[in-house]
């Protein structure tokens, strides 16, 4: 779509202009008060009908030079743009902008009003459910008495419209929610009859993030909170066909829109350091507190007077190994990305990144790696970060395989009933029957996982878009493409170290040697308790430990507490005593030791690295905090590598 000026250099690929007749920026638009906007998609049956009675609805009481009618055509794939064309020519005060991709219908309006000449921007829904004897007064809201924003509702007490159930009870729920968890003041956030200034809409359309049906509603929230006018009053309204919007995809897609928004604006703001860091140590406590509550505290502590100390030294050993190993992996990302290190340094690097993930919650300890090889080595912000991204993302890809495969393997073998029986048998109350069922959504959720594995990687390693593909299967609205947006992401920290089929192995070869290596490492932990040796075998204690220690460090993928502490423990436990049949107590005390090992390791060389480096951890915090601070200002996620 681009305007009819030409402006494709602009404009998002696959979209151009059509535009026939007066274009924004021409000198004939200089009298140009007031731009409609007519969202267009697949509206072959009415657009023509729409357009004559918008156009002649604006002459009953504007100039017939000062307005303009654009049809934001989204992406039709029928007869739309060609009547829309048509239309273009017969009236020089219509305008048509065409996209051959899907915008989405937020997307498509911020495109018109990007190029729209008035300073009146309106628009309304193509099938004219809204009395247009209304269109007069919605613009002089703006034009005339100076609201930033209006719009008309359907649920002002007392002028409430006539909706049909299926439409009627999810416009109110949704209304009250919006007014409930956003604290918005409106009653119709989703009337399809709107307007705005020009100088609301150069100040709000940057923060407006959907891109699709709640593109309205967040418009009308971060007008609210931004202090500016908006007007709401009553319309006539009488539905027209069946509507668009898909009551379970759109209605869940705008619900998790919610939360966003909810997030951004009334959490996200609150989130500091000081209070992050109070709230980890709190959930932190909270988590160890809680299981004490089912575990009698002196059978834990019996437990670790029994531990073998041989085994758990072994551990330590094991554990100690896979560092070089985790140096060496990031050595070759970056590699990839340019830069040639030593592995020593890398590998104390690693150590103190998570170290710092130790100390503080939400991993921002991840940030301090991307500042010890700035500061250290010169090596730029957006390629410190962009190498943490790939290595988190084969972390996590290794992780989920193993669990993946451990409950695909259930699946495929019919273990589930096995695995159910051992389940009700050590955890009394439970029937089988009900763990078969857990364990067979958890086997098919696990299926799903490792063929998600097989198309990110395949994306990654070649030129063609398989996650879009199969994803657009399903849908192409905005939150399914948000979506398949953050797969994509992975996707690309894949591709990031893909650049050579011998780096890819190479990268992931040594990925699943640093998890095996943890698992052995807890392996062996348990395997210093006389009471866990006794209640499996060692078939049993290999696959219990993987399936374990998999699912433990997938819970500590949640930023929750520093270094998972409490989430570890928590799913270490439930499955060593479900799958395994050791004692809780015993299982707990496994999981402390096994983690604490872990964290002693990690914290011994990160002291060491930061006095060799002479790195301040808090100092290293601060200063990516900074950075994030400048990022944000300069409207990107990171600074340029020539900052």
């Amino acid at each position: 779509m681009s305007s009819p000026d030409g402006c494709p250099d602009t404009a998002p690929d696959g979209v151009d202009g059509a535009g026939i007749g007066t274009a924004a920026g021409d000198a004939a638009t200089d009298g140009i008060r007031v731009s409609v906007v007519l969202p267009a998609f697949n509206e072959a049956a009415t657009i023509e009908g729409t357009v004559r009675t918008t156009v002649g609805t604006l002459e009953e009481f504007l100039p017939n030079d000062a307005f303009e009618v654009i049809v934001a055509e989204d992406g039709c794939d029928d007869d739309t743009p060609e009547i829309a064309d048509r239309l273009a020519r017969e009236d020089d005060r219509v305008l048509h902008f065409h996209s051959d991709r899907r915008l989405g219908r937020g997307g498509a309006l911020e495109f018109a009003f990007e190029r729209a000449a008035g300073d009146t921007l309106v628009y309304f829904d193509t099938d004219l459910a809204t009395d247009m004897g209304h269109l007069e007064e919605l613009v002089a809201k703006i034009d005339r008495e100076g609201y930033d924003v209006a719009t008309g509702s359907r649920w002002i007490p007392g002028d409430e419209a006539d909706r049909p159930a299926k439409r009627g009870v999810p416009s109110r729920g949704f209304n009250v929610i919006v007014r409930t968890v956003l604290r918005s003041r409106l009653r119709d956030h989703q009337c399809g009859f709107k307007a705005l200034s020009r100088e609301a809409f150069e100040e709000l359309h940057e923060a407006v993030e959907d891109d699709h049906w709640f593109w309205d509603t967040e418009l009308l929230v971060r007008a609210q909170r931004r202090g500016l006018r908006v007007a709401e009053f009553p319309v006539e309204w009488e539905p027209q066909g069946d509507s668009k919007v898909d009551l379970v995809r759109d209605v869940f897609g705008m619900g998790s829109q919610i939360v966003r928004l909810w997030w951004q604006l009334s959490v996200s703001p609150r989130i500091t350091r000081t209070r992050t860091v109070a709230a980890g140590i709190v959930l932190t406590v909270a988590a160890l507190a809680l299981m004490t509550v089912y575990l009698d505290p002196s059978a834990v502590l019996s437990a670790f007077e029994g531990a073998d100390p041989v085994p758990v030294a072994a551990a330590t050993l094991v554990y100690l190994l896979s560092w070089p190993l985790r140096g060496l992996r990031y050595r070759d990302i970056l590699t990839e990305l340019g830069y040639r290190e030593k592995l020593g340094f890398l590998t104390g690097a690693v150590f103190i990144s998570q170290t710092g993930n130790l100390v503080f919650p939400a991993r921002a300890g991840d940030a301090v790696r991307a500042y010890v090889v700035k500061a250290r080595r010169g090596i730029p912000y957006p390629t410190g970060f962009a190498s943490l991204a790939a290595e988190r993302v084969f972390d996590l890809l290794t992780i989920t395989a193993m669990a993946g495969a451990v409950l695909a393997g259930l699946l495929v073998t019919d273990g589930t009933s096995v695995v159910a029986a051992a389940v009700s048998a050590n955890v009394p109350g439970v029937p089988p029957a009900a763990v078969s069922r857990a364990i067979q959504v958890a086997a098919g959720i696990g299926v799903v996982a490792v063929a998600s594995l097989f198309v990110i990687v395949a994306t990654a390693r070649s030129d063609r878009n398989y996650v879009r593909d199969v994803v657009s299967r399903f849908s192409s609205d905005s939150y399914v493409d948000y979506v398949a947006g953050v797969i994509e992401e992975f996707a690309a920290g894949v591709q990031t170290v893909a650049g050579t089929r011998a780096s890819f192995a190479r990268v992931g070869g040594v990925s699943v040697v640093v998890w095996t290596l943890d698992v052995v490492t807890a392996l062996l932990v348990l395997a210093a308790f006389p009471a866990a040796i006794d209640a499996m075998t060692v078939t049993q204690l290999v696959v219990v430990g993987f399936f374990a220690v998999s699912v433990g460090n997938l819970a500590k993928v949640l930023p929750l507490s520093p270094g998972g502490i409490g989430l570890y423990e928590a799913a270490f436990t439930a499955l060593v005593v479900g799958l395994g049949g050791v004692p809780a107590a015993v299982a707990f005390a496994a999981a402390v030791l096994d983690h604490a090992v872990k964290n002693a390791v990690t914290v011994a060389g990160g002291v060491a690295s930061m006095i060799g480096f002479n790195v301040s951890l808090t100092d290293a915090v601060d200063e990516t905090a900074e950075l994030d601070e400048e990022a944000e200002r300069e409207g990107s996620e990171y600074p340029s590598d020539d900052d």
